[in-house]
């Protein structure tokens, strides 16, 4: 019991069950009811829904397991209490985990492929996949302690569970009729807007939760020579820089509910302005204050609340259909 507690603390468990989650709700409140608006049907069978699904928290769990493999000694000085390799899971299994991990979660891309009859697309979620794979073996290597460029790298993965959900639902055209066309390119024109909007948010409150752990683990990062913001820029520059995302994203979800009232839809601006908006100005404020490490993480997680609430407001969707 105690083996099968440290995996799933090992592979983040609750990251995984909110990667689940955001794929569901994507699938179900928005892209079920903007092909219904339009009298279509979703070329994504929950079938091959439910093994992207799979992929994407087996090829997420993976990359955690990576990332902790060769930040051992970084992790013994950030957070000792809460180490896992060495501990109770010896580092070959880890690494032997990863793996297996990684393959099935690439096999399983690949099937979806091929099950989608793409032809000359064929193998597009796999390879893409496979790029993710990668990107997270050169983060956790190399571009994790490197300014900028890691925190940029797990936001872009973070947007690619919700993009890869839109890219599925192309479909061969073979199988759809001429009629039927028209109708499935608008409602995919639709679904395109909706997947950059949340995509873009799960983007940008990513990176300012990727700098806020940055100013939290600087110590550990400093003494093994990462070259992270905070380390870099220093602290100040590095809340200036997070404090002007808070707002750029502050802004635009403003501006975005102005256009929804259009819609009638009340119920949805209160939510994002009491449960997204208003948790988003208090971390500006809390940012400001913030000294210790202690304080960063009660930032992080409250940055980790905003996402959740945000992407839960997907469940409008399917309510105002």
């Amino acid at each position: 019991m105690k083996l099968i507690t440290a995996f799933l603390r090992l592979v983040r468990w609750p990251n995984l069950v909110f990667i689940v989650l955001t794929q569901v709700l994507f699938y179900y409140c928005i892209a079920f009811p903007v092909f219904k608006s339009y009298h279509s049907f979703p070329y994504l069978s929950q079938l091959n829904f439910w093994l992207i699904v799979i992929a994407s928290v087996l090829i997420a769990g993976a990359g955690y397991i990576i990332n902790d493999y060769f930040d051992l000694n970084i992790d013994s000085v950030n957070k000792p209490g809460k180490l896992v390799i060495e501990k109770v899971i010896k580092r070959r299994w880890a690494i032997m985990w990863h793996l297996i991990l990684s393959n099935v979660g690439l096999l399983v891309s690949f099937y979806v492929d091929l099950s989608l009859h793409w032809f000359l697309r064929i193998g597009i979620i796999g390879i893409i996949n496979c790029v993710c794979v990668f990107a997270l073996w050169v983060y956790s290597t190399t571009y994790k302690r490197r300014l900028l460029i890691g925190n940029i790298l797990i936001s872009a993965l973070t947007s690619w569970t919700i993009l890869i959900l839109y890219i599925a639902q192309f479909p061969s055209w073979l199988k759809i009729s001429v009629d039927a066309r028209m109708n499935y390119d608008f409602a995919m024109t639709k679904l395109f807007k909706l997947a950059v909007l949340y995509a873009s948010f799960a983007f940008i409150i990513s990176l300012i939760r990727e700098v806020i752990k940055d100013m939290e683990d600087m110590e550990g990062d400093a003494k093994y020579g990462c070259k992270t913001m905070p380390i870099v820029w220093g602290i100040p520059a590095t809340k200036v820089f997070t404090a002007v995302w808070i707002i750029v994203l502050i802004g635009a979800l403003s501006i975005l509910q102005f256009y929804v009232l259009q819609f009638g839809w009340w119920l949805s601006v209160l939510y994002c302005f009491l449960l997204i908006i208003v948790p988003l100005i208090w971390i500006l404020q809390k940012l400001y204050e913030a000294q210790v490490p202690k304080d960063y993480h009660r930032l992080s997680t409250a940055v980790k609340l905003v996402m959740f609430t945000g992407i839960l407001s997907m469940l409008f969707f399917k309510i105002y259909s």
